[in-house]
């Protein structure tokens, strides 16, 4: 009777063993993996961070050359420059960022794109600003980066989406909420985002 009770005690603590490996090696790659995803998010994250600076980075430029026509709308140049100050001034740590940090990083440059939309818009009417080498190199640039702005939130989104949905799926939730690994917000679509600048159609 003794050996059976040691028998039944051991095979217990074998199978509790068994358990916590299992439990272990299943924690860690849940864990690894987790982190893995987080990172390409926040790499995609940097991606869009710097298509967004280098459509700031045009401005100067762009301002330089409207302000070589004397006669150009000075409110309409200011407007964008103060756009461009408010959409640079924005940093988000993609590690904790939220809903309400997305949405004013993208109204935030959303002024910025109307603020160059309406000048593209005034630029119709002076035909040799229109046809300055420096405006024409503006806008081959400019094109190219809203392009890039919109593939690069599209690989932001989706890099969120296979995060999101990696930690919110039982059971790898349990062990998320348990390592404070939390829901990635989404970039929105704005109105007319799948539209190309009028400018240049």
């Amino acid at each position: 009777m003794k050996n059976k009770g040691c028998l039944g005690a051991g095979t217990i603590g074998i199978a509790l063993l068994i358990i916590v490996a299992v439990l272990f090696f299943w924690g860690r790659s849940g864990y690894n993996s987790f982190v893995d995803k987080e990172q390409t998010v926040n790499a995609k994250w940097s991606n869009v961070e710097t298509v967004y600076q280098k459509r700031a980075n045009l401005i100067p430029n762009l301002e330089r050359t409207v302000k070589s026509y004397s006669k150009f709308e000075q409110e309409t140049l200011t407007q964008v420059v103060e756009a461009r100050s408010k959409a640079t001034s924005i940093n988000i740590d993609p590690t904790n960022m939220t809903d309400a940090d997305i949405a004013k990083f993208q109204s935030a440059q959303g002024e910025l794109s109307g603020a160059l939309s309406r000048l593209m818009a005034v630029v119709e009417s002076y035909p040799n600003l229109k046809a300055d080498q420096q405006y024409i190199n503006f806008q081959r640039e400019y094109t190219a980066i809203e392009n890039s702005i919109r593939t690069e939130t599209v690989y932001y989104n989706d890099a969120a989406k296979v995060y999101n949905t990696s930690i919110k799926t039982f059971p790898n939730n349990i062990l998320a909420n348990f390592t404070n690994f939390k829901e990635k917000p989404y970039f929105k679509a704005e109105a007319g985002a799948e539209k190309a600048p009028e400018a240049f159609k």
